[in-house]
């Protein structure tokens, strides 16, 4: 559980630090981003492994060695002295950290016979709710108080107690003969998520496909994943089974998953610097504002495997996507005078909507599916849905970008000597007449252009929840859904 809390907790920790971040490692806005993007990309990519190095090698010792290394990676981040140091190693701590939570849930359900497996995961799944509920206040108290630094520093003491506990009481597992890793099909996936990625990251700051760097970039994404397909399609021990697809419910999930990821993370990077940036909120303060939207996903959590046992799981699906996609609208109107109530009761709805979509979308889509293929499921929902946080991220960044910019522009238009408005600011601070008024108005614009293109990546976040509510009609449903082992959802 400490090895899990401190990788939920790195997800979160690091968002009301990223204006701080931004100033000192004098980053602009797409590129502190990164640091985000950067962590959940690697430990995408690195998920799907862990199986078979832990059978390989034995889960001890993988298991102390990944747990050191983020450790360490944690202690590199708090010490980079540019962007570009940051990004590299917030991906070792991408690569290291991707095996601490499968790893511990596996751990966790060997050590306790089968009849207290749903407790034991129950209170381990309450635990790792942790992460996202202290991750922001936990972050925003020790900016504060400290420097952002220690937003990364604070991992050495449980780093330590991980590894210390790990090497006195925990068993070595056997080691076997595993059958060979399918490396061609890791390696094209791998190239073509991270070619993709690199091209949402920098397209908006090099000028999409007017540069040659994104045209090379697309190029090599659409080659890789088109080489990972065509290799699962005809390989006869592929890295991801294309059988797992063949279960529609399992199918529609992975959508359904992706979608999560979005809604999951890009909120969090859009309302972070909204609230330092535009409505004055100390670091602090923004940090607890922020927290309250864990709150409501844990409260969900503690009841909805109850709600299971009785009412179909797309109801409940339903339920949470129109939390998610009301209180994701509400901030579409949301401005510099919005009261801290407002947000905090949009945090929570939005909280509860994610605690109702989880466990309820993880039980339909593994209920139907093989058991042989859970594996590989579980590797290919986690990937799912650290692409969907990552991608998400990217693409509200770079149109928050480029739509306040465009705003700023159309705004600007209307800033000229014939308007009847500024021209009763003549012998005012804000006469477009003296520097003065001028330096003032271009404030002003600044300021609305961006609360616009907030207004606008709100907007297309609600579209795209609305765009899932189709896919629920094509889930099969099931009145023993309560009666499947959620274990694994409750963990996810």
């Amino acid at each position: 559980m400490t090895a899990t809390i401190m990788q939920a907790l790195d997800t979160t920790i690091a968002n009301v630090a990223l204006p701080y971040m931004q100033g000192s490692l004098s980053a602009t806005q797409d590129q502190v981003n990164w640091v985000l993007t950067s962590y959940i990309v690697a430990a995408a990519i690195m998920t799907a492994p862990v199986g078979w190095l832990s059978g390989r090698f034995g889960r001890k010792k993988v298991f102390i060695i990944c747990a050191a290394g983020f450790t360490v990676a944690s202690m590199l981040c708090g010490l980079a002295q540019s962007i570009t140091e940051m990004v590299l190693y917030r991906l070792l701590q991408g690569v290291f950290g991707a095996a601490l939570v499968p790893l511990s849930q596996s751990v966790m359900m060997d050590i306790y016979p089968a009849e207290k497996r749903g407790q034991a995961m129950a209170i381990w799944g309450m635990g790792v709710m942790l992460g996202p509920i202290m991750g922001p206040t936990l972050g925003g108290w020790l900016t504060d108080q400290y420097s952002w630094r220690w937003v990364f520093f604070v991992n050495l003491p449980f780093g330590i107690a991980t590894v210390l506990g790990l090497m006195a009481f925990m068993e070595e597992s056997e080691t076997r003969a595993t059958v060979r890793f399918d490396w061609l099909g890791f390696a094209t996936l791998s190239i073509g998520i991270g070619a993709l990625q690199l091209m949402l990251d920098r397209g908006e700051s090099i000028g999409w496909f007017e540069a040659q760097e994104i045209w090379i970039e697309a190029i090599i994404a659409a080659f890789g994943l088109y080489l990972f397909i065509a290799h699962s399609l005809t390989a006869e021990r592929p890295f991801i089974p294309m059988q797992i697809f063949r279960d529609r419910n399992f199918a529609i999930g992975v959508l359904f998953m992706f979608v999560v990821g979005i809604i999951l993370l890009a909120t969090m990077a859009l309302i972070t610097p909204y609230l330092q940036n535009l409505m004055g909120y100390p670091v602090l303060s923004a940090g607890f504002l922020l927290g309250t939207r864990g709150v409501g996903t844990l409260v969900a959590m503690m009841v909805v495997g109850r709600l299971l046992a009785f009412i179909d799981a797309r109801i409940l699906i339903f339920l949470g996507l129109v939390a998610q996609t009301v209180s994701i609208y509400e901030l579409v109107w949301m401005t510099p005078e919005t009261s801290a109530f407002t947000i905090v009761w949009t945090s929570v709805v939005q909280g509860v909507g994610l605690g109702l979509v989880f466990v309820p979308l993880n039980t339909v889509a593994f209920a139907t599916l093989p058991a042989q293929y859970r594996t590989d499921a579980t590797g290919v929902w986690t990937l799912i849905r650290n692409m969907g946080s990552a991608i998400g991220v990217s693409i509200v960044i770079a149109e928050l970008t480029s739509t306040a910019t465009l705003m700023h522009a159309r705004l600007t238009e209307l800033v000229t000597p014939w308007n009847l408005g500024l021209a009763a600011m003549k012998g005012t601070l804000l006469d477009p007449a003296t520097d003065t008024g001028r330096a003032l108005l271009d404030q002003m614009v600044t300021l609305q252009a961006t609360i616009i293109s907030y207004s606008n990546d709100y907007l297309l976040m609600t579209l795209i929840g609305l765009a899932t509510f189709p896919l629920l009609l094509l889930m099969k449903g099931s009145k023993q859904s309560g009666k499947i082992d959620t274990s694994h959802a409750i963990a996810d």
